[in-house]
């Protein structure tokens, strides 16, 4: 089912997730839920905190749909690119980030079978991206402090949640 997307300022965005104990019916269930809503709001990552769940599960789709159950970056590369990124919970707000240009990351699949993959660019970038969700991390908190500043009304006005998104749960 397709989820809403948690805003900045709900309080389970800036939450540490919790780890999943085991996969059984209901981490399936929030896979798929995951799934439909990331590829409903044409997003390429989605993490279980921005549809309100406080728990280590992301999903991303590059090209090949991936699942990461407790997922910990285990390498980042000194080598750093900046791009800009955005984000479904920080709507119509685009920032060049610094990232590692390479990362490695074991997780375990939603077979409960552990995984340990690198990715680069692009990838590698999402990666980070859905993991600091995990972490209570956004990307507007890797932006300059003047960069935020520059940016505040339109952060204060997703906080009040007055901008309105198309964002509705449906089946």
């Amino acid at each position: 089912m397709v989820k809403k997307i948690r805003l900045l300022g709900d309080p389970v965005l800036r939450k540490k997730s919790k780890n999943v104990e085991r996969v059984d019916e209901t981490t399936i269930s929030l896979i798929k839920d995951l799934f439909e809503t990331m590829y409903a709001t044409d997003g390429i990552g989605l993490a279980a905190p921005q549809i309100g769940v406080s728990l280590r599960i992301f999903v991303m789709d590059d090209g090949k749909p991936r699942v990461f159950i407790n997922p910990e970056i285990i390498y980042k590369s000194e080598e750093k690119e900046i791009a800009e990124e955005g984000c479904l919970s920080v709507p119509e707000v685009f920032e060049d980030v610094e990232r590692s240009k390479e990362v490695t990351v074991r997780y375990m699949n939603e077979h409960g079978e552990e995984v340990e993959e690198s990715f680069v660019d692009y990838s590698a970038r999402v990666v980070q991206h859905e993991y600091d969700h995990l972490q209570g991390v956004l990307f507007i908190d890797l932006i300059p402090s003047s960069r935020r500043f520059a940016i505040r009304k339109k952060l204060i006005e997703i906080v009040r949640q007055s901008q309105k998104t198309d964002y509705a749960e449906r089946p």
